[in-house]
């Protein structure tokens, strides 16, 4: 699905579909895990920026993409 939205800045496009990704995550037709949640310029769609950070075997880590340290697990949606 693809969601048109605007922000004023790359962080500010990340907290929101973060924030998406987040509170729709109990629905099971939602993949914001493994690489599926990005966000991206209406002038460079080439570029996608990761939202949530990705486990190995469909996990979800609890921490957003590119976080310091290690992951915080969560139990698969």
């Amino acid at each position: 699905m693809h969601l048109p939205a605007t922000s004023a800045d790359l962080a500010g496009a990340v907290d929101l579909a973060y924030a998406l990704a987040r509170s729709l995550g109990f629905l099971p037709q939602i993949e914001a895990g493994e690489g599926e949640a990005t966000v991206r310029a209406e002038d460079a769609p080439h570029v996608r920026h990761r939202v949530c950070c990705d486990l190995p075997g469909g996990r979800r880590c609890a921490l957003r993409a590119g976080h310091d340290g290690r992951c915080a697990e969560e139990s698969p949606d």
